[in-house]
């Protein structure tokens, strides 16, 4: 998990931020076996998703987040069980029926937007080097599934050959997977997924600080309003500079708070800046609970909504998909996009099983006690939660 380090550093009660690879980070760490794409040889490339994608996605963010139900974002496209990043993943989550894409934007040296999380290249491809020093034409040769498996993600180390299951599908040493080509697998442009997929929110990160983070904000302004995507989007970056930044140049676009003032809420309940709602958090770090009862109810009662993205590869898997939807998280922003899309189809399921139960129960001495009562608690819906 990426996404640990940064919170680490706006956390000072939780740990000192380090490089990376401490109780925040577990990109290296093998996850138990808990889901079916273990089940698929590591020597051939897997089958892709079958499911479907919703007939009909949100049009804007004040309509997904009324959509009466938890919703699922796919994080990179789902880092655990597709290489992040790549038009691949994007088109795997969204065949397993996602609402929303989770992706993160900086610019290349010639000033391309590109959608990548590392501030360098040399995590997940076959190259080296900052994206920012490189030209896009030098990036997009590059085979940015070169380092992924299912194991761990991304990973260099103590990994059999056969375990990188799609190198070498950019460079056409192998084939691609039935519906894609070897473009699939590179790093690809923001405007390239958007024109790839032009009716799912999106939920944008703006990585980096300062000056070229800035200059990545006006070229994404630029792009969601030329892409007609500014009605979907949500646009969140760890600096809260960055997010005032991008408010003041695009205030028809949802933002979502930075470390600060997110730090700010949780620990002291300071409220969050006028017209922000979508608190993006990690349900834990070093060893303290972020997401608590409280802070859940608190947070619906002045009309928040959660979207979590679990920082330990351990919670990434139906059984903490469904934990987390049990306690009254509104959106799952994860690496397994069909356990989520699973987890949420049977959290409805039940919540309506348990709405049929108490309609057709008599009026008085009901003693509902099966588990549709019990197992799940009543649907989200635009009247009874932050929405």
């Amino acid at each position: 998990m990426r996404r640990a380090a940064a919170f680490a550093c706006c956390l000072p009660i939780l740990a000192a931020c380090s490089d990376g690879k401490g109780d925040g980070s577990t990109r290296a760490t093998p996850a138990p076996d808990t889901t079916a794409a273990r089940a698929a040889s590591p020597t051939t490339v897997r089958e892709t998703t079958t499911t479907g994608p919703p007939a009909r996605y949100a049009q804007t963010i004040d309509e997904l987040l009324s959509i009466g139900r938890p919703i699922v974002l796919a994080h990179t496209g789902g880092e655990d069980n597709f290489p992040a990043s790549t038009l691949f993943a994007f088109g795997e989550s969204v065949k397993a029926g996602v609402d929303m894409l989770d992706l993160n934007v900086m610019l290349t040296k010639d000033g391309v937007l590109v959608v990548q999380h590392d501030e360098t290249v040399d995590g997940s491809t076959n190259g080296t080097g900052a994206v920012a020093d490189l030209t896009y034409d030098q990036i997009a040769a590059l085979d940015d599934a070169y380092w992924f498996t299912t194991d761990c993600g991304v990973c260099h180390e103590n990994q059999q050959p056969a375990a990188y299951l799609y190198r070498g599908i950019r460079t056409g040493e192998k084939p691609a997977p039935e519906g894609y080509t070897a473009d699939d697998f590179a790093m690809p442009t923001f405007r390239q997924l958007v024109e790839r997929f032009p009716d799912i929110p999106l939920n944008i990160e703006i990585k980096g600080e300062k000056e070229p983070a800035k200059a990545a904000a006006d070229q994404l302004a630029t792009e969601l309003r030329e892409l007609g995507r500014a009605d979907a989007s949500v646009v969140a970056s760890f600096s809260d500079d960055i997010v005032s930044y991008f408010h003041a140049i695009a205030p028809d676009v949802e933002v979502s708070p930075g470390l600060t003032v997110l730090t700010a809420y949780v620990l002291d309940g300071t409220p969050m800046p006028d017209g922000m709602r979508i608190l993006q958090l990690p349900p834990e770090f070093g060893g303290l609970k972020v997401i608590t009862p409280e802070l859940i109810a608190t947070s619906k009662k002045a009309g928040y909504t959660i979207w979590v993205w679990p920082n330990n590869r351990s919670l990434e898997n139906l059984e903490s998909y469904r934990k987390f939807l049990d306690e009254g998280i509104d959106g799952l922003n994860i690496n397994f996009p069909e356990q989520g899309v699973r987890a949420v189809k049977e959290y409805m399921s039940l919540a309506a099983m348990s709405l049929a139960a108490v309609a057709a129960a008599p009026s008085q001495g009901s003693d509902l006690t099966g588990p549709a009562t019990r197992s799940r608690p009543a649907p989200l819906t635009s009247s009874a939660g932050p929405r």
